[in-house]
């Protein structure tokens, strides 16, 4: 289920960041079309991806596919500047969030969206405001549920907690970086996240292509992968990342599970982390159509307990004893063993 709604989405969603950028439109159709072909029903996308090209383009393969459009749920956001440059044009106010809401449902051609998400926190708009938009924008018909998007456990706690001290709807989701090389959100945002019954909807489960396997210790990509076209790229940038034991660890481990079943590291992967605790939707991101049916693999795939746990020992991320220590995690596992 959609977090504690009624809605109910497929375990992988389709993540279209690359929709007009490195997918084109013929490709990005496609790509759809091959999800909804597996079972798929869950469309993730943002107004910044492609500065609203994304958007555009899911529009008209709703409008040119009525039937499949019936049972998709669609999700976007909103938060960040479209090309506008004045104060008010970014940010999680009642007045700039109405703007991109009305923008998003044009481009998408859609009168509701299913799951309008903050795209991230905003520190000078009063929490209070923004979920009182949310509350408005529901009842108006415009939206079904709302989420936030890299936001810290604090933060959550506090727009949760915020919307039941004001009698309103409260998020169900909430959309992290989330993988086996970025596992520091177990700390505080998962824990939030469980308490407060809200479903987690990973991005970059692959860790940006690292968990697919392609990549070679001290060897600089190359070629279409996106760190060989840009190796500094963000936070999964080459240099970084190959000077780090851990990543090399957890991909021989991701590899030796795959091997075991005759599957991909992709698959892996995906598999470990549609096994965590809240987790509701992995969210897939392809360029190709042979990308998406790789990922798409990892449904089928089951781990044993064993292989989680030797994935999880690998990928266990480096901390003090205090406050994240053995305690903490003690304590986390009685509280999801105990909610589950």
């Amino acid at each position: 289920m959609l977090g504690r709604s009624g809605t109910a989405v497929t375990v992988q969603a389709l993540g279209t960041m690359t929709f007009g950028h490195e997918a084109d439109e013929e490709t990005s159709f496609r790509i759809m079309d091959a999800y909804v072909a597996a079972g798929g029903n869950f469309i993730d996308t943002a107004n910044r991806y492609s500065m609203g090209t994304s958007e555009e383009i899911i529009g008209r393969w709703l409008a040119s596919r009525p039937s499949e459009a019936e049972q998709m749920v669609i999700a976007t956001k909103g938060r960040f500047p479209m090309g506008r440059q004045g104060p008010n044009d970014h940010g999680l106010s009642r007045r700039h969030l109405a703007r991109a809401l009305d923008d998003s449902l044009r481009r998408l051609r859609v009168e509701r969206i299913d799951l309008y998400q903050a795209h991230g926190w905003d520190a000078l708009t009063p929490v209070e405001e923004t979920v009182e938009f949310y509350a408005d924008a529901i009842r108006a018909g415009k939206i079904a549920y709302y989420g936030f998007s890299n936001v810290l456990g604090w933060q959550l706690t506090k727009i949760v907690h915020t919307a039941r001290a004001l009698g309103l709807p409260q998020p169900v989701t909430l959309q992290p970086q989330y993988s086996l090389l970025v596992r520091g959100i177990e700390h505080e945002i998962v824990p939030a996240a469980l308490d407060a019954g809200i479903g987690l909807l990973p991005w970059s489960p692959l860790g940006g292509g690292w968990l697919t396997g392609k990549y070679r210790r001290d060897e600089p990509p190359a070629g279409a992968t996106r760190l060989g076209e840009d190796p500094q790229r963000g936070m999964e940038a080459w240099e970084k990342r190959n000077a780090n034991p851990t990543t090399w660890r957890v991909l021989e481990a991701v590899a030796s599970v795959a091997a075991a079943h005759g599957a991909s590291s992709s698959q892996v992967a995906l598999a470990w982390l549609d096994a965590q605790p809240g987790v509701t939707s992995v969210i897939l991101g392809a360029r190709t159509v042979e990308q998406l049916t790789d990922n798409l693999g990892a449904i089928e795939l089951q781990l044993t307990g064993e292989e989680l746990e030797r994935l999880s020992a690998a990928s266990t991320p480096q901390v003090e004893d205090y406050p994240y220590g053995p305690p903490a995690v003690e304590q986390r596992s009685r509280k999801i063993e105990g909610g589950r």
